[in-house]
């Protein structure tokens, strides 16, 4: 009798420590959007100009990125094809494996 109420004691006490810390994240996240960036994040984000020789510029990254995309398209394309030729070997096999029994 003693286990059974120490186990729902325990459960209990699962589930208060749980909602404490669902409680303490909700806390957080509404606190994550009203407070200011301080002086030292501020300077963090600032943009540094001994960076700006290497600074990606946009045309080139946006060609770059569709380049990925047709070669991934092509790739993706290919192996479709690819699968799509080996089914149709191994159904012509298996035709004339049924017609060579018979």
């Amino acid at each position: 009798m003693a286990f059974l109420l120490s186990k729902t004691s325990i459960t209990s006490h699962f589930r208060s420590h749980s909602q404490h810390k669902r409680e303490d994240l909700l806390s957080i996240a509404r606190r994550e959007f009203h407070i200011e960036p301080g002086p030292r994040e501020k300077a963090l984000l600032a943009e540094d100009p001994s960076l700006k020789p290497f600074k990606s510029y946009k045309k080139s990254v946006s060609r770059i990125k569709r380049i990925g995309d047709v070669l991934t398209v092509v790739v993706v394309a290919g192996c479709c094809y690819e699968i799509y030729v080996r089914a149709v070997m191994r159904e012509e096999a298996r035709k004339q494996a049924r017609d060579d029994s018979a």
